[in-house]
């Protein structure tokens, strides 16, 4: 079969503008950006999952990221939330896309779509519904035909919803996605066949705008990069593959996802964030998508599990301490994104036309522990200043024809210096600061200064002459700060002295006959300053000092307001025209406050009362509870236990069990060789242990001479979402045995030197500096056994007694493998391993042996529906009650609680978010009102569970399901800290 011709290449041509001035109707691009309706345009993206909160939170998260500066939204498109049985499609409420993308237009946001089929996401089964790991002979992500019939059923279903909503047919989505970083499995070359494939399936369905890839590319495609740091590298690869495209960054990772057990992921802070976003825009990147914006929640069994040297099962939140928490809540990287974003709208034309001055082409002069990078179109210029020192220091750089700047630089910070970047009509900018406003508000042309407190920062505006004398010039109209502008008069030039106080200061002026102002700023008011733009683009306004701000569908604004005594200002096209107020101002009604609760005096204030903060329902004091007996006695057996899929389940709990006799009495292992999930191991009643390292587990356990009944209650923790092996058997699956022995083998392993001449002892459980590839040793004995199962981190060429064991899918960032090595050990032997050195310390490498004869047979199975509760009892009444003076209690078996509790009462000036602390419980799922909420595990690092607000009546029931039946006393409701601040209407 040939191969197409490249789409790319042939619409190329196409893609390139001519030099009439034509209104262009569809999305087009050149090297180095894209251009829409004729003007080049800066992708910058947000983001936002709508299957990761309620429908009626999209407003509010949309909202915020326009107001944060972002003009597109990025959106993946999950196929189990659509088809979660087969052949039943959903598209209403929550699962409504087509309204999620609606919703986008009606806000004025683009839309980059990502239909998948595989979208990772850190999602159960990136995406895929899990009966179709049932499918006989399925093999996901590659051209076999099971997985391809199921592919193109779910391509008619989805991509009409597109489709209707692309740029051609009026709507505002303007790029899709093919597939999702497939890279990652394979080169561009081998991954082609499969590649084609799904673009052809996307084309074939009318879809006519751009289509990109990330991570690996396709013909006819734009390839963008995902990466969080490197911005350089990537870029120098796109720019080698695809000369003739824009450079986006398609997934810009703000922050990163949390798993059960593991720490608190917080390692990429907002200084952190800044300075990736600044190696972006210098690269050259025309294009940012932040992954996440809002990462949202998994609720129900959505959240997925990665691979690496250890299972990673991911948290009930996907808060991803992104710009926007959880909770729908700004963070200082949602400031931090604003703000630049807010710079890359005031000069986004000089980013997008520019090209890297070279090296050797630089001619600015600066102190050392300083470096300079920088772009230039035409005679205008951007240097990006980098410190390389220990603390913040305010330095000189002195520019072209002995112009010299002060900049203050915090360690590590890249600022961009703005070098004679023309504003309007011969009139020249050149500054230091961060300027995070350009544009023509009430017929004023505003910029806005924005610097650290109490800094200085010096703005120099160039004029050239103009014929008529009298307009040219700058004439000074009014300032509410004391400024210093000097003139220089050789140049025409004056240098504004400027400095940057809590008080915002304004500074108006004509230059060259064009009205000016100057707003100045320090970085914590700008954090709290918001552009307001109409989606018809027919209004403009700025809100100054609210914390927060919101706009409701008729164009009304509010703001939270942390501090009354705050100065506040409106700039723009308000109703009531510009003002400058306090906080305290605004509450122009008159409330009862509660003293106590009161976050600031009201004295002597009686027309501006602030209200009262809102509290936390309580939960009712004795909650019902119904203790559930692990059964399976009444259900069907089977010869071994069968895997979650195949039992017909998709999420929830199931318990195997069987029975068995024992010669003797005492400990002995419980060997599982597939399991993919914790499991509760239970023997004649009495818990033995909680499994948590899996893949393959021996378990010691405590069996009695005679007949013994074994149980696993195994919590469905999620499937993988990203790795070479997706589609494993959820829960326990195929045989397992009694008997067997487990070594940690990570220690004593013996490293021969390139020279053969020095023998050394490793131990892999610790971090060694060791050359990659070199050749470690160890030896075992069967002892008896039969059976050996390899789990763990083992490196790719591992050998057994000289024999390779085959890894067909190996990845170095999936180091994870279950090996079965039972048909390459000897009995009575000593048996070697070989494999070459990649990286330690290894968090597991054990290696499981025992006897084919100690399986274990005829098993019996329940799923979700048999743990359901079936009579109430009133906790605290009944006499079997564990004492509530014992910390940590339990009923040694699953329970569950039940409790009611009231909406939180809030007034119009509040909006309140509700948590549930889970202090003192094991492990389970939360539900209210019917609503599978997630899991629960309080090993960390998540502490408090979302309870969104739109799923509460005005009574509410809560249900926790827990596995050690642990008792309830510190379970709490919370509010978040932000809910204690009041809101209200600045004006419309």
């Amino acid at each position: 079969m040939t191969e197409p011709t490249s789409l790319l290449f042939q619409e190329q041509q196409n893609n390139k503008l001519g030099n009439n001035n034509d209104i262009q109707t569809e999305l087009t691009y050149d090297a180095r950006s894209f251009y829409l309706n004729g003007e080049r345009f800066f992708l910058n993206s947000a983001t936002i999952h709508y299957f990761r909160m309620p429908k009626e939170e999209w407003r509010d998260v949309l909202m915020k990221a326009k107001l944060a500066g972002m003009n597109c939204i990025d959106t993946y498109f999950a196929w189990n939330v659509h088809e979660p049985e087969e052949g039943q499609w959903s598209f209403e409420g929550d699962n409504d896309c087509g309204a999620f993308l609606d919703l986008c237009a009606e806000l004025g946001m683009w839309v980059i779509a990502r239909p998948g089929p595989f979208i990772c996401a850190e999602w159960d089964f990136g995406g895929f519904p899990y009966w179709l790991g049932t499918k006989e002979g399925v093999k996901f992500r590659e051209n076999n035909e099971t997985y391809l019939h199921y592919v193109q059923l779910y391509l008619d279903q989805i991509i009409p919803v597109i489709r209707k909503r692309q740029l051609s047919a009026g709507g505002t989505v303007i790029l899709v996605q093919v597939e999702n970083e497939y890279g990652y499995l394979m080169d561009d070359e081998a991954a082609s066949a499969h590649m084609t494939t799904l673009r052809d399936g996307i084309l074939e369905r009318g879809i006519d705008v751009p289509l990109i890839t990330c991570v690996g590319g396709a013909e006819g495609t734009i390839e963008g990069a995902n990466f969080w740091s490197g911005a350089d590298g990537h870029y120098a690869s796109l720019r080698s593959k695809q000369p003739d495209t824009p450079k986006i960054v398609t997934e810009f990772w703000t922050g990163w996802f949390e798993h059960w057990g593991g720490p608190s992921a917080i390692q990429k802070t907002a200084s952190l964030l800044d300075r990736r976003i600044m190696e972006i825009l210098r690269a050259g990147y025309t294009g940012i998508s932040y992954y996440m914006f809002y990462g949202g929640t998994n609720f129900g069994g959505y959240g997925g599990r990665t691979l690496g040297d250890s299972d990673i099962f991911m948290i009930t939140s996907y808060d991803y301490d992104a710009p926007l928490s959880e909770y729908g809540r700004v963070t200082p990287k949602y400031a931090v994104t604003k703000n630049l974003s807010y710079f890359v709208r005031a000069f986004a034309s000089l980013l997008m036309e520019s090209e890297e001055i070279a090296t050797q082409q630089i001619q600015v002069r600066h102190p050392g522990g300083i470096s300079v990078r920088g772009r230039q179109t035409g005679q205008e210029k951007i240097w990006f200043v980098e410190s390389h020192k220990e603390e913040r220091e305010t330095v000189s750089v002195t520019l072209k024809e002995g112009r010299t700047l002060p900049i203050s630089i915090h360690p590590g910070q890249i600022v961009p210096l703005l070098d004679r970047v023309q504003i309007a009509e011969q009139v020249y900018l050149t500054a230091g600061a961060l300027i995070t406003g350009n544009e023509m508000i009430n017929g004023e042309l505003t910029l806005f200064i924005t610097a650290d407190r109490g800094q200085r920062s010096v703005v120099e505006l160039e004029l050239d002459e103009k014929q008529d004398a009298m307009a040219g010039g700058l004439i000074l109209k009014e300032s509410t700060v004391q400024v210093l502008i000097e003139q220089d008069a050789e140049r025409n030039a004056y240098r504004f002295d400027l400095f940057h106080f809590q008080e915002p200061g304004m500074v108006r002026f004509e230059a060259n006959g064009t009205a000016m102002r100057f707003i100045i700023l320090d970085r914590d008011t700008m954090n709290r300053t918001w552009r307001v733009e109409a989606p018809d683009h027919q209004s403009l306004r700025y809100a100054i000092g609210f914390d927060d701000v919101d706009v409701t569908a008729s164009g009304q604004v509010k703001g939270m307001i942390s501090d009354p005594e705050r100065t506040m200002m409106l700039l723009g096209d308000w109703q009531d025209g510009e003002q400058t107020r306090t906080g305290r101002e605004f509450f122009t009604q008159k409330v009862e406050v509660q003293p106590e609760s009161a976050s600031i005096a009201v004295e002597d204030q009686p027309a501006w009362m602030i209200p009262a903060e809102p509290l936390a329902p309580v939960l009712s004091k004795s909650p019902d509870y119904s203790r559930v007996t692990l059964t399976a006695k009444q259900r069907s057996s089977s010869g071994h236990p069968i895997d979650f899929s195949e039992y017909g389940q998709d999420f929830g709990y199931l318990l195997y069990e069987c029975d068995f006799d024992s010669a003797v009495g005492g400990m002995m292992n419980l060997v599982l060789p597939k399991i993919q999930d914790t499991a509760r191991i239970i023997v004649n009643g009495v818990e033995q242990a909680l499994v948590r390292q899996v893949g393959a587990a021996a378990v010691p356990i405590q069996v009695t001479q005679g007949q013994n009944t074994l149980q696993m209650f195994v919590q469905h923790m999620g499937r993988l979402n990203f790795s070479p092996y997706l589609g494993e058997h959820k829960g326990v699956a195929g045989t397992v045995y009694l008997g067997g022995q487990v070594q940690d083998i990570r220690r004593d392993w013996q490293m021969e030197s390139e020279t053969v001449t020095e023998i050394g002892t490793i131990h892999l459980d610790e971090v060694n500096s060791i050359p990659g590839g070199t050749v470690l040793r160890r030896s075992f004995t069967l002892d008896g056994m039969d059976r050996a199962i390899l789990v763990g981190a083992p490196s790719k060429g591992l050998r057994i007694n000289g024999i390779e064991i085959p890894m067909p899918a190996y990845q170095d960032w999936f180091a994870f493998q279950t090996l079965d090595l039972s048909g390459y050990v000897k009995p009575g032997v000593v048996n070697t391993l070989e494999m070459p050195y990649s990286r330690s310390q290894l968090n597991r490498l054990e290696l499981i042996t025992y006897r084919h004869e100690g399986e274990l047979q005829d098993w019996r199975m329940a799923g979700t529906d048999a743990l359901l509760p079936t009579s109430w009892e009133s906790y605290g009444l009944s006499g079997d009650t564990p004492a509530v003076t014992s910390p940590g209690a339990s009923y040694g078996q699953p329970v569950w609680y039940r409790w009611r509790f009231a909406k939180p009462v809030t007034a119009e000036h509040h909006k309140v978010n509700l948590m549930l602390r889970m202090t003192g419980m094991s492990k389970g799922t939360i539900h209210v009102n019917g609503h599978h909420l997630g899991r629960y595990w309080q090993i960390g690092p998540q502490e408090d569970y979302k309870i969104p607000v739109a799923r509460l009546k005005e009574e509410n029931e809560l249900l926790i399901f827990d596995e050690e039946g642990r008792t309830p006393e510190r379970v709490r409701l919370l509010l978040d800290e932000m809910s204690r601040y009041p809101w209200v209407m600045a004006g419309k």
